[in-house]
């Protein structure tokens, strides 16, 4: 199957962000925060430490969303061209064949360690860090996107 696609703005800032949130350090890291956030506030109320504490972990909490929700995703999608350029892609039995206007590339598909489905996107990842963004809306209906679906589940072993 081929596809055509281009990137919306809002849509990959929310797959970016749900790429962060689903990393375990990132989900390891709020979850400690919250905690401490949340035992200083307890604390401040008992009177058992100055309310500055509470103040301090809400603070880093403000800030540690702020980095992962707003400038993370932006910085990211302000430095990278790919989202400025157009796409074809197609899915078949032995690769995935990337397009666009400057060349192609062609990936088997034992070089994906695995894909992960947000609202918007296919997540195809070359490693931990590294993926690529294959957006839901690209496909005809929602056949050839339970299509695609299914071969992925088939072809990336996770």
């Amino acid at each position: 199957m081929t596809i055509s696609f281009s990137y919306d703005k809002k849509q990959v800032l929310q797959a970016l962000r749900y790429h962060f949130i689903t990393r375990s350090e990132i989900r390891i890291l709020l979850i400690v925060v919250n905690v401490f956030a949340i035992v200083s506030a307890v604390l401040a109320y008992l009177h058992m430490i100055q309310p500055i504490s509470f103040m301090i972990f809400s603070v880093l909490w403000f800030a540690l969303i702020l980095i992962i929700w707003r400038i993370l995703p932006s910085t990211i999608y302000r430095k990278s061209d790919t989202f400025q350029d157009s796409f074809t892609m197609r899915l078949d039995e032995q690769e995935v064949v990337l397009g666009t206007s400057r060349g192609t590339q062609a990936w088997h598909w034992e070089e994906f360690s695995a894909f992960m489905e947000s609202p918007y996107f296919f997540h195809l990842y070359f490693n931990s860090r590294s993926f690529f963004l294959v957006p839901k809306e690209a496909f005809v209906d929602i056949i050839e996107l339970g299509a695609a679906r299914q071969l992925l589940r088939e072809k990336i072993k996770k």
